[in-house]
């Protein structure tokens, strides 16, 4: 299949494990996972799978022979989002949960800066009237907890805006100033750092990159929203590639009328496109984080995160991935792509 520029489809190989070991037992938890890829116009999803060890109470409650676990376990958000929720009732001191799926990627249009109006009258457009119809892109320009409206924001979103410019152009030139402006620096700030917060720190990690971002345009009166997902990373020339040593990766995209979304990474300062794997999309972190839950007991533990994701031909055999010394695998939730 190919794209339609005449180009390969280019298909991926994608695992993303998180292993939590608990200080105490855990009693009781309760989780949501936003680990279901989407499919869209430039991304073909197959074979997603996800395994829980232990299994969770939903999956035990099932006789042996009634194949996966329910499908009334999955359901999809308001932006079409795939996500799962589960419980555990019986006392565990580690979990792991590890997803596996593959995707094919077509090239997607480059940025136009001249197809693109002035950004004012794109905020004019996409101003809240109430009792009106508004497109789904207005509820992306409201404030949301990690990426609010604020004067800071507006200010350094003006730098980039400049008086007349078009809104694809503004967008690009803002990108290169987020990467400019902030350093990458791991642990600097933590998953609840907010994008007013990580932009007077001057650094942060992806997700306050995009969280920048997407504040700086929302305070402009642009609509922004902040997309999850992974990131095929290439190492330096003669050195190999380190697999399990990637993270899950956060962009974020803008709205632009005549290209419609187009999906943007100011961490690495370039466009989205066939190195980007989509996972999901919200207001902002907070919508979309990969593993939440409430637990009962458990003491402190961070995760252990591990992500590969590799070209197709490349892949490890099954017998090599997964959460180190886990228990063999909890049976495979197969779920269709919304």
């Amino acid at each position: 299949m190919s794209g339609e520029t005449g180009e390969e489809m280019r298909w991926l190989s994608v695992q993303h494990d998180t292993v939590y070991a608990y200080d105490a037992p855990v009693e009781l938890a309760h989780h949501v996972a936003y680990l279901s890829p989407r499919a869209t116009d430039t991304q073909l999803v197959r074979d997603w799978s996800l395994s829980i060890d232990p299994a969770p109470d939903e999956w035990e409650e099932l006789a042996s022979d009634t194949g996966p676990a329910p499908a009334t376990q999955m359901s999809f958000d308001c932006w079409g989002n795939g996500r799962l929720a589960f419980s555990h009732s019986r006392v565990h001191e580690r979990l792991c949960v590890s997803s596996r799926f593959e995707v094919g990627l077509t090239p997607t249009a480059a940025p136009d800066p001249e197809n693109s109006p002035a950004w004012e009258d794109v905020a004019e457009t996409l101003r809240y009237h109430a009792g009106v119809a508004h497109a789904e892109a207005v509820e992306f320009t409201l404030p949301s907890h990690f990426a609010p409206r604020s004067p800071q924001l507006a200010a350094f979103g003006r730098l980039a805006f400049t008086p007349g410019r078009s809104v694809m152009g503004g967008a690009l030139a803002l990108m290169q100033l987020v990467n400019e402006r902030m350093a990458y620096q791991p642990q600097s700030t933590s998953v609840n750092t907010r994008a007013s917060e990580a932009l007077a720190l001057s650094r942060g990690v992806c997700q306050d990159f995009a969280h920048v971002m997407i504040g700086a345009c929302r305070s402009l009166g642009l609509a922004a929203r902040y997309v999850s997902g992974y990131l095929l990373t290439n190492p330096p020339e003669g050195q190999p590639r380190l697999i399990g040593a990637d993270a899950s990766h956060a962009w974020m995209a803008i709205w632009c009328p005549e290209q419609g979304w187009v999906a943007l990474d100011p961490t690495n300062d370039v466009p989205a496109g066939m190195d980007h794997v989509t996972l999901a999309w919200g207001r902002d972190y907070g919508d979309v984080a990969p593993l939440r839950g409430v637990i009962r007991g458990g003491g402190r533990a961070l995760p252990r995160v591990a992500v590969t994701v590799q070209p197709l031909d490349n892949a490890l055999p099954p017998e090599e991935a997964g959460c180190g010394e886990a228990a063999p695998p909890a049976r495979p939730v197969p779920v269709d792509a919304p």
